[in-house]
């Protein structure tokens, strides 16, 4: 047989619709998986599209040309450590073992030491877009051996997205673990971006009284403007599902939300690095709380008086004059979250001394990805406009459209809460841009309390930073 370019081990569907992909883009592709039913319910697939079903690990490596360039896409964690083992007696110098599922970027950082220090070479990717994404093109962030780039990069580039104006939607990441972090930031953004949708869901719901009919043809709508993007879209096909006994199948599904951890994983980072990653680590609460169903039903109905007695706002009308607000909040509270997700790339590139490129993140994601969105290509212009912009809150055209639309935010937040509805991505936005844009926070007594009971010190106005200075209150 002629050997092939690549080699996929696990074939569940991400794995095998890869394998797919590669094929159809022209490059031979050798596939394998440890359990049996999964070569068995590939077998036919594979025959038709020509992909080699290796016998083994030994015979999948070698049925591949060299450099050999395999690629791993398994459930993360130890069963990726205990395949790399297995690997790299096969291998000889020079060959790449690439991992393209979701592991956690200190793994990939220690997995690219361990399998250089062999002799081989390590890419860890971020692969998003899901099943379909898979089949017919995915957003790929590759991070790892700078040396493997070139071995690999005809491959992913090919089989990746592109953008309307056929960009690639994969482009070398940075360093040892840098891909993984940025699919880690994705991930982030992405609960971001639901958690704020489903708020947006139940205001409308529940304090505009709209069917679900209405909601999607009001999210259909948005679709087509500046919040154009995969989750609105799908969203608005949510909305418009009936089950077979022709009533929204949403309002059947049970309201506990699960989650795998990349988004804890984002919120732990960003506490460990000390940035204000307040928005994303809401939404990943928002999940937490949602899970805990049966205690919130004892709540609602220990709280009964005040969900029978409501609240009066006299701001609350007919949606239809209300639903432009709406979607200008989400716009704002949706360029928040992803300001605190570039804060948070920022400040880690700085901590691992990756060189990452912000606007070339974007462009990653403007295709293939779950948060795919129209926007994406104005962040990329904010950073080809200024490589060393601190912040997308200060990029001149997001400046203009927060100023814009942070009043309807303020006003969807305000009536939420007069209302009693829970709005914790959205409050974590607002209350983000106003402590941002303060000249002056209460830190002062903060600082004073710490010093008053543990000697901490404090900085002075009228002194020049650096210095430090105790008082003994009592």
């Amino acid at each position: 047989m002629e050997s092939s370019t690549i080699g996929i081990i696990g074939l569940s569907v991400m794995g095998s619709n890869l394998a797919r992909n590669m094929s159809g883009k022209g490059f031979t592709v050798s596939g394998y998986d440890y359990w049996p039913e999964q070569m068995i319910a590939f077998s036919e697939t594979a025959s038709k599209e020509g992909i080699y079903l290796a016998a083994s690990l030994k015979d999948l490596v070698k049925s591949l040309s060299r450099p050999r360039k395999i690629m791993m896409m398994i459930k993360a964690g130890k069963p990726v450590d205990d395949l790399i083992d297995q690997l790299i007696p096969l291998l000889e110098p020079g060959d790449v073992i690439i991992d393209g599922g979701n592991s956690h970027f200190p793994d990939t950082t220690r997995r690219t030491r361990y399998v250089e220090s062999r002799g081989m070479l390590f890419i860890g990717t971020g692969v998003s877009g899901g099943e379909e994404g898979a089949l017919k093109g995915p957003s790929i962030m590759p991070g790892g051996s700078i040396k493997a780039w070139p071995l690999v990069k005809p491959i992913l580039q090919t089989i990746a997205a592109k953008t309307d104006g056929g960009s690639a939607c994969c482009e070398w990441v940075g360093e040892e673990g840098a891909g993984h972090f940025v699919k880690m930031v994705h991930n982030g953004i992405e609960y971001g971006d639901m958690q704020l949708i489903c708020e947006t869901y139940q205001i409308m719901k529940e304090l505009f009284g709209m069917t679900a009919g209405e909601m999607s043809g009001t999210f259909s709508e948005w679709n087509g403007g500046e919040l154009n993007s995969y989750l609105i879209s799908i969203t608005a096909d949510i909305l418009k599902f009936n089950d077979a006994d022709g009533t929204p199948l949403v309002d059947k599904i049970l309201d506990t939300a699960g989650q795998k951890g990349t988004g804890q994983w984002t919120a732990q980072t960003a506490l460990g690095l000390g940035v204000p990653l307040t928005l994303i680590t809401e939404a990943v609460f928002a999940r937490s709380l949602s899970a805990m169903k049966e205690e919130r039903n004892v709540a609602s109905a220990t709280y009964k008086q005040i969900n029978d007695k409501g609240f009066q706002s006299p701001g609350i009308q007919h949606p239809s004059s209300n639903i432009g607000d709406l979607g200008q909040a989400l716009y704002a509270a949706k360029i928040i979250s992803y300001a605190q997700g570039y804060m948070l790339m920022q400040k880690a590139a700085m901590e691992h001394g990756w060189n990452l490129n912000y606007g070339g993140i974007a462009q990653m994601w403007r295709g293939g990805c779950i948060i795919r969105s129209a926007f994406l290509g104005q962040i990329k212009e904010a950073y080809d406009r200024d490589p060393g912009l601190t912040n997308l809150l200060l990029d001149p055209y997001f400046h203009d459209i927060i100023l814009n639309t942070h009043g309807s935010l303020r006003k969807t937040v305000s009536e939420a809460v007069l209302q009693g509805l829970p709005v914790p991505a959205f409050s974590a936005a607002l209350s983000f841009f106003d402590s941002y844009r303060s000249e002056r926070l209460p830190a002062n007594l903060l600082q004073a309390q710490r010093d008053y009971f543990g000697a901490h010190t404090y900085e002075r106005t009228d002194r020049k930073r650096g210095e430090f200075f105790h008082t003994k209150w009592t």
